[in-house]
C-alpha cells in the first residue's frame, strides 16, 4: 500500500517557532488554511481511499478540504500526533529547540534518550508504528489502496526517516518538511516501508511567510 504522510497547515506556533504538541492544539492561521485548500488540487491525480488524521485540531482542519474534494470522512487515530514535547512545551528559544531536536535525532542510536518530560524513542515508535499498523490493517485486503494521513512535522519525519529502508539519519537531518509537506511510503507492516518521494515545500506551493523564529518541527534545527 501507498502512505501519503502530509504535515498539517501552518499554527499560530510554527509562526512563533515555539514547540506545540498538547492536544487538542490551536487552530490553523489565515496561511494555514490557505495550504490545506491547496491539497485537494495538489493531489488531484492521486488515488486516496481513506484519509486519517490525528487527534490535534490542526489535522482535522487541514485534511478537510481533502475529505470534502473526495467526499471520504477523515478517521481520527490516535497515535499519529505530534512528539511530546513535555517541560519544553510552548518553549521557542534555542536550548529548548536543540533539546527537543537533538533528542529526536539521538534516537537513531539511543531509544532511551528522552525528551525532557516527553517521550523517550521506544514510546514514540511503539505509538507510532501502532497508528501506521493500525490504519494498514483496515486496508488488509487491498494491497494496492492509498491513504493520506495527516499528522505532524517531528513525528512524519522521525519516523519515516527511521522507517524507511532507504533513509538515515543524515538524510533526516538535511531534509525539513514545511507545513502541508508531503512523504510517499510503500510497502507494508510485514515487508517494511521504501520512501518514494520527499515533498518537503507545501502541496500546491503556498508558502510560509516570515517567521518570528524557525519553525522547529518542520527544520533540522538540532
Amino acid at each position: 500500500m501507498r502512505l501519503l504522510l502530509i504535515r498539517h497547515g501552518q499554527t499560530i506556533d510554527n509562526v512563533r517557532g515555539a514547540l506545540g504538541t498538547v492536544v487538542p492544539g490551536p487552530p490553523l492561521t489565515e496561511l494555514g488554511e490557505t495550504q490545506a485548500a491547496a491539497i485537494p488540487g495538489a493531489l488531484e491525480g492521486e488515488r486516496i481511499d481513506a484519509i486519517y488524521v490525528s487527534t490535534m485540531l490542526r489535522t482535522h482542519l487541514t485534511a478537510a478540504p481533502l475529505a470534502a474534494a473526495r467526499g471520504l470522512a477523515p478517521v481520527v487515530v490516535d497515535g499519529l500526533q505530534e512528539i511530546d514535547a513535555g517541560s519544553l512545551e510552548q518553549r521557542n528559544d534555542e536550548d529548548a529547540i536543540r533539546a527537543y531536536m537533538g533528542t529526536i535525532f539521538a534516537w537513531w542510536t539511543d531509544f532511551s534518550a528522552r525528551i525532557p518530560g516527553g517521550e523517550d524513542g521506544a514510546e514514540f515508535y511503539g505509538r507510532y508504528d501502532g497508528a501506521i499498523e493500525s490504519i494498514a490493517r483496515k486496508h488488509a485486503g487491498e494491497p494496492n489502496s492509498t491513504v493520506a494521513i495527516v499528522s505532524h512535522g517531528a513525528a512524519i519525519r522521525a519516523w519515516a526517516s527511521f522507517t524507511s529502508q532507504n533513509l538515515d539519519a543524515d538524510f533526516s537531518r538535511e531534509h525539513p518538511l514545511e507545513n502541508t509537506g508531503m512523504v510517499m511510503l510503500e510497502g507494508s507492516p510485514d515487508a517494511g516501508w521504501v520512501t518514494t518521494e520527499w515533498a518537503g515545500e507545501p502541496l500546491g506551493g503556498a508558502q510560509l511567510e516570515d517567521q518570528a523564529a524557525p519553525d522547529p518541527t518542520g527544520e533540522a534545527t538540532a
